[in-house]
């Protein structure tokens, strides 16, 4: 690497730690943890636990954001220095080329956190999978999208639990819904939110016609323990049934199963994952925060749109994503365009890319 390939490293090194911290939102990070710290520090702190959890909680996750840029911005110092010692010595030059090579791939993974810097990013996500019309067709295409995110997770080290499953009575499946825990499941996932699109030679149709078929895709946090959402006792109607699992095989013979309604907003979850009732209603008041939290995020974005004037046509329910197996071989993102001809590649978990595009997509057009 010569001197003119050494100072537009450097140049180029100078601009994105620039773009780091305007993206991490270091200045208000630090002081909003100046401001948490002066919590912590009150003798009287942990007289109510549970809050004293949730701040602590913050306040890692701020020193996190901020030590993220302590670290790059002091390896970006340490290479210039590097770079002034290494004028007229060779062997000197030979280690600056190393440490630019290396310091390229440190400040790529701060930038992959900048992106997973939301509010809820870090949270783990729920799921929910339903095949449009089109029958066993686009229930067969809700399994086999179910299947790419359970490989997506195998390869992320994310833990898939089901929490509901209805099975089609040919093939594929009606419904599922399913719980991701992991680091910044809800900030990969957020983006797959929307209806993905099939286009194939159909393996039900005798004539080997092409088919196209839809599926959409609702992803919501899971909410820690928090007052950001309350439910009002009177507001839910409870159903319990039996529990059935995939295939319609009997879990158990009680009534343990349960289906919650919201009923000013007529929201509806299931849970029949847990052999206890209490256990499932647990779990189906979480899903159905997890819902209105969603809800709201929604409200407000499209709240700010119609302030701005814009429609940038990226609502929920929305076609966002095409897997064309048939007359060629496409996966294509038609929000960011991002895509891809190994088709086979995405359907086995190779996902990684599409959500840091859509990622990169939100944040730089999240100011239109």
């Amino acid at each position: 690497m010569d001197r003119y390939e050494i100072n537009k490293n450097m140049t180029t090194f100078q601009q994105k730690i620039g773009d780091l911290y305007e993206a991490l939102q270091i200045k208000s990070k630090e002081a909003k943890l100046a401001s948490l710290d002066a919590l912590i520090s009150d003798p009287l702190f942990w007289n109510d636990q549970k809050k004293a959890n949730q701040i602590i909680a913050e306040a890692n996750k701020l020193r996190d954001s901020i030590n993220l840029y302590q670290k790059v911005s002091k390896e970006y110092e340490s290479i210039v220095e590097l770079s002034e010692l290494a004028e007229s010595d060779e062997e000197l030059m030979l280690l600056l080329d190393d440490e630019i090579v290396a310091f390229q791939k440190t400040i790529a993974e701060a930038e992959e956190a900048a992106l997973l810097s939301d509010k809820y990013d870090a949270l783990n996500c729920i799921v929910e999978l339903h095949p449009g019309a089109g029958g066993t067709e686009s229930m067969d295409w809700a399994s086999m999208l179910y299947r790419m995110y359970q490989r997506f997770c195998q390869q992320q080290g994310f833990k898939l639990t089901v929490l509901d499953y209805l099975a089609g009575e040919e093939a594929g499946i009606k419904s599922v819904t399913f719980l991701i825990k992991g680091k910044n499941a809800y900030g990969l996932f957020k983006g797959e939110r929307g209806v993905h699109r099939l286009v194939r030679i159909s393996p039900f149709d005798s004539g080997a016609r092409r088919h196209t078929s839809f599926c959409s895709c609702d992803v919501a946090p899971e909410l820690e323990e928090t007052n950001d959402i309350e439910i009002k006792d009177e507001d839910l109607k409870i159903d319990v049934y039996h529990s059935s699992g995939a295939g319609g095989q009997s879990v158990n013979t009680t009534d343990s199963a349960v289906r919650m309604t919201h009923l000013p907003t007529g929201i509806v979850v299931t849970c029949q994952n847990e052999r206890s009732q209490i256990k499932n209603r647990e779990v189906a008041l979480k899903i159905l925060k997890a819902k209105l939290l969603e809800r709201q995020i929604e409200e407000r974005d499209k709240e700010l749109k119609n302030i701005k004037g814009e429609q940038k046509g990226i609502n929920f329910g929305s076609q966002i994503r095409s897997y064309v197996f048939c007359p060629y071989t496409l996966v294509k993102d038609h929000r960011t365009g991002y895509e891809t001809n190994n088709v086979t590649q995405v359907m086995d978990g190779d996902l990684l890319g599409f959500m840091l595009s859509y990622l990169k997509y939100e944040k730089e057009h999240a100011n239109e």
